[in-house]
């Protein structure tokens, strides 16, 4: 069969997925066949790369338009006119017309429909060495990527149609134009294919050239995060969609509350982590020269060791990624573009070092409710150094790797970063904070070296320090390498834990095994009733808040994690009304409320809109357009 790219509108696909053939240099009477292409097996290879390009990287596209509609990451306003059109859809500017970046539905199903040929093509080649072996590899690689994007449709926009078949261009309108189908049949789908792909695929590849391809781990790992999702309240006994319909007047979701979905997910969960430990994974680990875990090295580098490196924790992961966005949170006096924060609500979040939440609530006008029992105060500034049993070299002058004790803040911070845990230093970049390759402190004031009245300057008093890498260095264009992670073992145990406390409450010591692996690598006390613990949670509605709790702060800033969490809790107010941050304008280092120039006080920065709508993403317009049969998500 002898299909021609051009005519059949697969010119994109040959020139994105073929990339090692210089097509646009053929002329016409020498295009490439479909022959062409799985009759060698470089192409064929190439094709199959080329299905796996659009896995989202969690560094670039996804900062200026996913991560930051989330209450973590927080983008300088000025950056809107760059393209940071972020700026504008938290404020509520967002209609079924406007464009996003990350654009799924535009993007996804050209690769589906290209894995749809690639499994259609495929076949052995003896004498290239591709053997049916190779070839049912291949496949269940394409079979994998099909099922992820899906999963990424669906987990994006609700209402997805579900195509599980390669059509043909010269098929009747009326067979293209499919509508959606109903959610949890899409999630059955997915749910059956990547449970299968589970059972053929490798759990990790020892060849280190493979390794970001489709594993059985990944594909549990997809299955529980979607199944969490499947069980959660936007879609589980939701009745705000009840009238919500598709071209067939079948409902999308389903209204009726399913406790099954709850245990759907934990066994999923549960089963990904059993494969996971049989398979070596495990979370990411380093230690102080006293053999107890270095709580700062730890945190830090699970986001920059490789998997190859010993790096176990990683369960899917993108090999190659742009950095460039992330450049966007290095301090302008150190040439980078300084404005990409992270909000105070995350600042708050984070725990004392006895382990303790430092804010619990606001008050209806902004100001935190502080937990007087953990210490925490913004009153004043520290008068002595903090000093922890660590080999972190990022808090203070002087620090060595080789020391026992590092200074991890010096004396004159602002007391509200004074004595919390590890997380905290890792993850945020606050005023005054050591700069090591700049070898001075961070000087976010108003006209200071990092600060105002620029917009490449923070907007709100923070940068955003996780998974920048610490030796990077814009000025001498160094820019380490770091995995593109978009799954780790931390998470499947706190989705785990999450599950299990959704479908028995009372195996309390089940659900604190995971949920304390956590707080102990990351140097906090764990939960118990032994001396020095944590009290336990007494009701399910308690340990509910300490596991949301601990995923604000454990996966603060990862990929799409904290905006699906708000999403599928039906906690969109979170994202509505004043957010504060220190003052923007302040010129002095003082904490006096009544000084318009003092730094350390709150002030709201931006007021975001976001309402009910925002659960869903919007199909675009000019999809509706085209597909009559396409129904818009609800409240757009």
């Amino acid at each position: 069969m002898k299909l021609n790219l051009y005519k059949y509108s697969l010119l994109f696909l040959i020139t994105l997925f073929v990339s090692s053939c210089d097509f646009l240099d053929k002329s016409p009477d020498d295009e490439l066949t479909m022959e062409m292409v799985f009759n060698d097996k470089t192409r064929t290879e190439d094709w199959l790369a080329g299905i796996y390009t659009a896995i989202p990287d969690p560094y670039l596209p996804m900062l200026k338009n996913y991560d930051a509609y989330a209450d973590d990451m927080s983008p300088s306003a000025g950056w809107e006119v760059y393209g940071w059109d972020a700026i504008s859809k938290i404020k509520g500017n967002w209609n079924s017309e406007s464009n996003w970046g990350g654009n799924f539905w535009g993007d996804f199903p050209t690769r589906i429909r290209a894995a749809y040929v690639f499994l259609e093509q495929v076949k052995p080649l003896p004498e290239q060495n591709v053997t049916i072996q190779d070839v049912n590899q291949m496949k269940a690689e394409a079979r994998f990527l099909i099922a992820y994007y899906y999963y990424l449709l669906v987990n994006t926009y609700g209402a997805i149609p579900l195509q599980t078949w390669l059509s043909n261009f010269t098929d009747p309108a009326e067979t293209l134009m499919i509508g959606q189908n109903p959610y949890d049949d899409v999630i059955d789908w997915i749910d059956k294919e990547l449970k299968e792909l589970s059972t053929i695929l490798p759990t990790y590849y020892t060849d280190n050239q493979k390794y970001g391809r489709a594993t059985s781990v990944a594909c549990l790992a997809i299955r529980a995060r979607m199944l969490l999702f499947a069980a959660s309240p936007l879609v589980n006994g939701n009745s705000d969609y009840s009238d919500y319909v598709n071209d067939k007047g079948e409902q999308i979701f389903n209204s009726i509350y399913d406790a099954g979905k709850w245990s759907r997910a934990k066994e999923a969960c549960k089963e990904l982590i059993d494969l996971a430990h049989s398979s070596g994974y495990k979370l990411y680990y380093e230690y102080n020269n006293d053999g107890t875990i270095d709580p700062f090295m730890s945190y830090s580098n699970m986001s920059y060791v490789e998997f190859s490196q010993g790096n176990k924790e990683i369960l899917f992961a993108r090999p190659k990624s742009d950095y460039g966005g992330f450049q966007h949170a290095i301090p302008r006096g150190m040439q980078g573009n300084g404005g990409l924060g992270v909000t105070q609500t995350l600042v708050d979040a984070f725990f004392m070092n006895n382990g303790l939440p430092a804010v619990t609530g606001y008050e209806s006008d902004g100001s935190p409710i502080i937990n007087t029992a953990s210490g925490y105060t913004e009153s004043g500034f520290s008068t002595q150094d903090d000093i922890r049993n660590t080999k972190w070299i990022e808090g203070a002058e002087g620090a060595s790797a080789d020391k026992s004790n590092n200074v991890v803040v010096p004396a004159g911070i602002y007391n509200m970063y004074v004595n919390r845990e590890a997380r905290f230093y890792v993850s945020v970049l606050f005023n005054e904070a050591w700069l090591r390759i700049a070898k001075r402190k961070a000087d976010f004031y108003m006209n200071g070296t990092d600060g105002g009245p620029t917009h490449d300057a923070p907007q709100n008093g923070y940068l955003l320090r996780k998974r920048v890498h610490p030796n990077t260095d814009p000025k001498n264009g160094i820019s380490p390498y770091r995995p593109g992670i978009l799954y780790r073992l931390g998470e499947a145990y706190l989705n785990y834990a999450e599950a299990l406390n959704e479908t028995e409450p009372n195996n309390t010591a089940e659900i604190l095994k995971y949920v304390n692996l956590v707080r102990e690598r990351a140097g906090i006390p764990v939960y118990g009733p032994g001396a020095g613990q944590i009290p336990v949670p007494q009701s399910q509605n308690e340990m509910r808040i300490a596991i949301k709790r601990e995923r604000r702060v454990e996966l603060n800033s990862e990929f799409a994690i904290r905006f699906d969490d708000i999403r599928r809790w039906k906690e969109i107010d979170l994202l509505q009304g004043d957010f504060y941050g220190m003052n923007y304008h302040g010129r002095k280092k003082s904490d006096d409320k009544n000084d318009p120039e003092a730094f350390f006080t709150r002030k709201v920065y931006i007021t975001r809109g976001f309402s009910k709508k925002n659960y869903w993403f919007p199909i675009h317009q000019n999809q509706i357009d085209k597909n009559p049969n396409l129904r818009q998500l609800p409240n757009w």
